[in-house]
């Protein structure tokens, strides 16, 4: 779960799409033509490139109520930027007032969501209210009533991603600089559609935040098995305890087997609404049946909630969809078209082709002989080529509850773990000092600024027993995004290219902190097959989380092809399609048809169409695993996060000298189990 990411959908995401043309284009060919005939009489051929796409562009997007089409031309006349100076001192006055705007409406939002976010008591509905709260919802209504988002569009020319692959190539930092602004005002959405987008985003994040299992009163045959405090938050707990669950010899399979009925009973929501973040009541979830001091009582399933919250954001996302053109004219488009620049179909397509890789199959069988049995659904959590699925998750929470006992202790620790990770004790003094950490109330998130002085914000669980192990692991996760947003907002030449291609580049980093998490609790991981447990790892990383996406797609698709479908009738879809996943690409693998695991994940309730980022992100944090052999992470991490928002491909070439591929790792994979 990553609040940035939605934070900069908000902030940001509604500047980088198209506007429906036919529908709200009041200039008409005519008078487009005569305008850049105008122009190029008065300022000459040689800026005809930036002439004829800032005119075009400008037309596309000047409605009724901001003028005659003869002011419409006087503007293009009057406010053409010819001069390279001036056109330059333009550039970073916008781009200073961009920062103060973007990071000012940043640190609001995360302010008024700390009531939210943040574990420190109970919150109200006034709390809820501010938290979902869009301040910058009207920003950019104002912008084009103000015309400052004309200026842009007129002089600042537009590019498409091959252009970019393709020119980016001899571009110059500044033309890269240039060209990020040339993206930014491409729609004109009503503030009030984004209001009402962001209060169904957090509805549908408390929903999830508060999604919460009493593993203490869960039985089977009466018998619990699980110790009577614990509490997860689905997924990432429940699949977290699964993973755990691998070094527990005497009950880990029975509790693996548990944890996957309970998954069940939520994707199918036949989960009784009396255990979801309640501890009243004893809880069977093979036979689902409730039971109060040893007495039966009845349960009510929780029907169709889960669903109705992905109902209420596809509504909203449908509602602005006539505001953008054919190549963004759907959420699923813009998410990927837009915000990823990578097409829904490459995804596909890619996804697809490594989940029925035959190398996939090979990687099964390995794990089935380390396990001594058949696999099993849940296996596609196996954990068992980190060093840590060896040893006892209770002695390293004991490690990390002395080290950690609050969000304050791992944040003084900070930059003594950079040292270890290879910064230089001056460059971990710098990032530390621009990160704090704060104790989450879900399962924790990564909070990104938005202007040099704030902070990032790191956070993760930390009970008053202090940050047992999958807090720490989390925090590892989430230190890798704060280091990664600091680096490219603090250290990126310019403004306009601040950040990463996509979302997917913070998971990668994220991931590299992740798995060095047991060495800098001072346990070796360094052992002779390291490198073969790494590949293996990684491989069936992506093959759980590449199916997990595919139903994510695939679920928006249908709800794109039944507009008017109910919460009940999404639910058969999405149990549907999660099957024929699952049939296609998991049961002749790990064995059982028509397994739901693959719909538990929440960020399909709260992150629409987040999951492929994972998905690239594990590609990407192999390539960049393999770049940083033999050289100081440090160095090389802060060399690759200071390139800022390039295309994903121009990134990757810069970084590691090739493309996102599946097929480096697929290779590794044969090359290791030789």
């Amino acid at each position: 779960m990553k609040r940035v990411a939605i934070l900069l959908f908000i902030l940001i995401t509604m500047m980088t799409t198209s506007i429906n043309a036919a529908s709200q284009q009041v200039i008409t060919p005519e008078r487009v033509n005569q305008t850049i005939e105008a122009l190029k009489q008065k300022f000459g051929t040689s800026h005809s490139f930036r002439i004829e796409r800032g005119v075009k562009r400008s037309a596309m997007l000047w409605q009724q109520a901001d003028g005659t089409p003869d002011e419409f031309m006087t503007f293009c006349e009057t406010h053409f930027i010819a001069d390279e100076a001036a056109l330059e001192k333009f550039f970073y006055s916008f781009s200073r007032s961009m920062e103060i705007i973007l990071g000012g409406y940043n640190r609001m939002t995360l302010q008024l969501r700390e009531p939210l976010d943040l574990d420190r008591g109970e919150y109200n509905e006034v709390d809820e209210l501010f938290g979902g709260y869009n301040a910058s919802a009207h920003l950019f209504d104002d912008m084009y009533a103000n015309k400052m988002a004309f200026r842009v569009t007129l002089n600042f020319p537009e590019y498409s991603l091959a252009e970019k692959n393709s020119l980016g190539k001899e571009w110059s930092r500044r033309d890269w600089a240039y060209a990020r602004l040339g993206d930014m005002f491409k729609a004109r959405v009503p503030a009030a559609l984004n209001l009402d987008y962001s209060a169904a985003l957090n509805e549908a994040e408390m929903y999830i935040a508060s999604y919460n299992i009493m593993m203490g009163q869960l039985r089977e045959n009466g018998k619990a098995l699980f110790p009577a405090d614990m509490k997860l938050l689905s997924h990432w707990n429940l699949r977290d305890e699964i993973k755990a669950d691998y070094a527990n010899k005497k009950n880990g399979l029975a509790k693996q087997r548990m944890i996957a009925k309970v998954m069940q009973r939520i994707v199918e929501q036949t989960i009784p609404v009396e255990v979801i973040n309640q501890g009243k009541y004893g809880w069977d979830p093979f036979t689902n049946a409730l039971s109060e001091h040893g007495k039966s009582i009845a349960g009510h399933a929780e029907g169709d909630r889960r669903y109705q919250r992905i109902i209420d954001l596809f509504k909203e996302q449908k509602k602005q969809d006539k505001y953008y053109s054919s190549d963004r004219d759907t959420y699923i488009k813009r998410n990927f078209n837009g915000d990823m620049e990578v097409s829904v179909e490459e995804a596909e397509q890619l996804f697809v082709q490594f989940v029925s890789s035959p190398e996939i199959k090979r990687v099964a069988a390995e794990i089935s002989n380390r396990l001594g049995r058949k696999l099993e659904p849940f296996d596609i959590w196996y954990d068992g080529f980190k060093s840590r699925s060896s040893l006892d998750q209770d002695k390293l929470s004991e490690m990390t509850r002395k080290r950690f006992p609050t969000a304050a202790s791992f944040e003084q620790q900070m930059p003594e773990i950079l040292v270890r990770l290879g910064f230089t004790p001056e460059k971990a003094q710098y990032l530390s000092e621009r990160i704090a950490v704060d104790p989450a109330r879900g399962s924790g998130h990564a909070a990104g600024a938005l202007m040099k002085g704030d902070k990032a914000h790191l956070r993760t669980r930390v009970p008053e027993t202090g940050m047992d192990y999958k807090g720490f692991n989390i925090a590892m996760h989430e230190f890798g995004h704060n280091v990664e947003q600091t680096l490219s907002l603090y250290n990126v030449d310019y403004y306009m290219l601040n950040g990463v291609p996509n979302t997917a580049f913070t998971e990668a980093l994220a991931f590299a902190f992740q798995v060095r998490d047991l060495n800098e609790l001072g346990i070796d991981t360094q052992d002779k097959e390291a490198r073969k447990l790494e590949v293996l790892d990684n491989s069936w990383q992506l093959y759980e989380i590449m199916g997990v996406s595919l139903v994510d797609i695939r679920v928006w698709k249908w709800l794109y092809a039944h507009p008017e479908a109910t919460a009940a009738d999404l639910k058969e879809a999405v149990l549907d399609i999660t099957k024929e996943v699952w049939n296609s690409y998991y049961a002749p693998v790990l064995g059982k048809k028509d397994q739901l695991l693959l719909g538990v994940y929440s960020h399909m309730i709260a992150y629409p169409l987040y999951l492929s980022a994972y998905s690239f992100g594990h590609l990407i944090h192999f390539q960049i695993e393999k770049q940083l052999k033999g050289k100081v992470m440090g160095a090389e991490v802060e060399r690759m996060f200071t390139l800022g928002r390039l295309t994903p491909d121009q990134w990757m070439q810069q970084a590691t000298g090739s493309s996102i591929s599946a097929q480096p790792i697929l290779e590794a994979v044969d090359e290791v189990l030789k």
